[in-house]
Parts: structure tokens; C-alpha cells; sequence
């Protein structure tokens, strides 16, 4: 009885676990590869070689309301003024890890 007991309270805790942390399936190193390949050229080290004032530094992300996956994976999927859409080149799951990534570097203020 304590083992059923025990393997369903198990149970329970990964079914919770794994439904409650959406924002951790996209994969940050899988991210900084795509982000090499595609965005590095105008970002590099989380600046803004076109726009200097808005670099994917925390402050200006959170400045231009972009501090969120939601804002980057859409800016990245449509474009904005000079930036390109990649929503044709770049699969979403890709999109999404670049999100990721570029978040959890601007919390690391790109060291």
C-alpha cells in the first residue's frame, strides 16, 4: 500500500512539474547556435549595430516593452523597421530558443 502510495504521489509531481514549466522547453543552447548563425552579424554581444540605442541589453529590452519571449519571438518571426522577418527562414521551435537565449544572456548582461 505505502509503495502505490508512493508511486502515485510521484506520479502527480511529475505530471505537475512537467505542465507547469512551459518556459523551459525552448533550449537556450540550441538558441546561441542560431543566433550565431543569423543574428550575430548585427548583435553581436547583445548590441545593436544599426540602432545602438536599442540592443538586447536588459534595460533597453525592458525600455521598448521587449523584455518577454512573447515580444522577441514575434519581433524576430514579422521584422521591425530594419530588422528582417525570419518567421520564413527559422523554424518556431528556433525562434523560440533564440528568445530564450537572448533573455537569459541579457540577464547575464551579455558576459
Amino acid at each position: 500500500m505505502k509503495k502505490m502510495i508512493t508511486v502515485m504521489l510521484l506520479g502527480i509531481a511529475i505530471f505537475i512539474f512537467a505542465f507547469s514549466l512551459p518556459a523551459l522547453a525552448a533550449d537556450a543552447a540550441s538558441g546561441a547556435k542560431v543566433f550565431s548563425a543569423n543574428c550575430a552579424s548585427c548583435h553581436m554581444g547583445g548590441k545593436n549595430l544599426v540602432q545602438a540605442d536599442k540592443s538586447l541589453k536588459k534595460d533597453a529590452l525592458e525600455k521598448y516593452d521587449m523584455y518577454s519571449a512573447e515580444a522577441i519571438i514575434s519581433q524576430v518571426t514579422n521584422g521591425k523597421n530594419a530588422m528582417p522577418a525570419f518567421g520564413k527562414r527559422l523554424k518556431p521551435e528556433q525562434i523560440e530558443d533564440v528568445a530564450t537565449y537572448v533573455l537569459s544572456q541579457a540577464n547575464k548582461e551579455w558576459k
